[in-house]
């Protein structure tokens, strides 16, 4: 077995608890889906917000809504690089996996254009 990272970004819509609460789980919803994340292999998450977003940390949907009580994650802000994309929160799922296991990295709203 193996350790792979599979990132995902996404953004938010306003800096709220509740935004921040949607922008995770829709996130983390389509991240689970198409690499089949099983709990049990996640190693550790690591989550990143520009600075625009304090009001909450994803860490704690990410444990309400999926049951990663068990799993070890940590919330960051990102470096605040001129001209890059605002109100964007980043995750870091580290997974132990199969060497064959190629993940699919997944960005969704304006963190599309992360990734043309």
């Amino acid at each position: 077995m193996i350790t792979k990272g599979i990132r995902g970004a996404i953004t938010v819509d306003d800096n709220s608890k509740e935004a921040l609460k949607q922008a995770t789980l829709e996130l983390l919803t389509e991240l689970v889906k198409t690499n089949d994340i099983d709990k049990e292999k996640i190693s550790h998450v690591i989550f990143t917000t520009t600075s625009d977003l304090n009001a909450d940390f994803p860490a704690k949907y990410a444990r309400i809504g999926f049951g990663w009580d068990k799993v070890a994650m940590m919330c960051f802000h990102e470096l605040d690089v001129p001209n890059a994309l605002k109100m964007c929160l980043r995750v870091l799922v580290v997974y132990n996996c199969e060497n064959d296991f190629e993940p699919q990295f997944v960005y969704l709203k304006g963190a599309k254009d992360l990734r043309k």
